[in-house]
């Protein structure tokens, strides 16, 4: 285990070099960052002092490794429009994305397994169709547009619940959290059943194709033949040798929630990094776009290992010998 485990990190500091180098690469494109950072009266000298004190003149490589040196001790600039510290603009912005996505993670894991299971035992009911319906609306449509039908009917029509903000929130030390209020409680819904959605309707019909597959297999013909019970068989034998696929998808979907929970957060005006980030294209505020970008590559790489790991406390049968997981 030990061996896997710094095998893996190794690979996830690859991994964080090369979006580094991407990301250090691609934003070099976005727009020259003086033209955003001063006025139209500012004079050609100044801006060339402005350059040479920001290091944008030095030869690339020596901008590239002191993006990496600086990215390592999580010191990512100060933001060119609001000249503030990145890393403080991450971290006002953070708790809104995780809470958002938290929220949406466990809406698509507690109603999509459930969903999934049902549906792979029961085939022919009429609820199981009623949620394979539900499952396919949610992934044929666009994240934006069902933020904008939900703010349409819950918001406009009905008046029940906010379409924007993050409603009242409360500090606890540096963390700012709206689960403790009302109206923070009410303007999560919206956004994260708009974000969930999709990740529901994926866990339902995987854990159901899974279900259906296991159910057909000869362990479980002969578990019924030993006179199991059907709750014996179905939860104790079949769901389990579902959860490995499952836990993948789902620990990819969760890395997923956070990177693309930009449509959402610009859909219902939520203060997190999502919407920073699209503010900071529109101003190509390169700092905020590339410690953007490096944050949300190193969830993913975190959930990857956490995943990894969970395989073999979930399937004791999992072995990991060289480079088999």
């Amino acid at each position: 285990m030990l061996a896997f485990t710094i095998r893996r990190l190794f690979e996830a500091a690859i991994v964080m070099l090369t979006v580094a180098l991407l990301a250090f690469v691609l934003f070099r494109f976005v727009g020259d960052p003086i033209n955003q950072m001063v006025g139209q009266d500012t004079s050609i000298a100044e801006r060339e002092e402005l350059r040479e004190r920001l290091g944008l003149n030095d030869p690339v490589l020596v901008q590239f490794g002191r993006f990496i040196w600086n990215a390592a001790r999580y010191d990512f600039g100060i933001s060119y429009q609001v000249k503030r510290p990145v890393t403080s603009l991450i971290a006002e912005r953070f708790p809104a994305t995780f809470e958002l996505a938290i929220t949406a993670a466990l809406f698509a894991i507690l109603l999509g397994i459930p969903m999934g299971v049902y549906t792979g035992i029961h085939r022919d009911s009429w609820l199981s169709k009623l949620f394979l319906s539900v499952s396919l609306v949610g992934i044929s449509l666009p994240t934006f547009l069902i933020g904008i039908l939900l703010i349409y009917v819950f918001a406009v029509q009905l008046g029940v619940l906010p379409s924007f903000g993050r409603g009242e929130v409360v500090k606890i030390g540096g963390w700012t959290t709206g689960l403790l209020t009302a109206s923070g409680l009410k303007a999560l819904i919206l956004p994260a059943i708009t974000l969930g959605l999709f990740q529901m309707t994926l866990v339902t019909r995987l854990v159901r194709s899974q279900m259906l597959e296991v159910l057909r297999t000869d362990y479980i013909k002969f578990a019924r033949a030993r006179g199991l019970s059907d709750r014996a068989v179905n939860f104790g034998h079949a769901l389990k040798n579902t959860l490995i696929p499952v836990i993948t998808i789902i620990g990819l979907q969760l890395g997923a929630i956070i990177a693309f929970a930009i449509i959402t957060e610009t859909v219902f005006q939520w203060p997190g990094m999502g919407l920073m980030f699209i503010q900071a294209v529109q101003n190509a505020d390169i700092p905020v776009m590339s410690a953007y970008l490096l944050l949300v590559a190193f969830l993913f790489v975190l959930i990857n290992l956490i995943v990894d790991l969970l395989y073999v406390w979930i399937d004791p049968r999992v072995r990991i010998y060289g480079r088999e997981a």
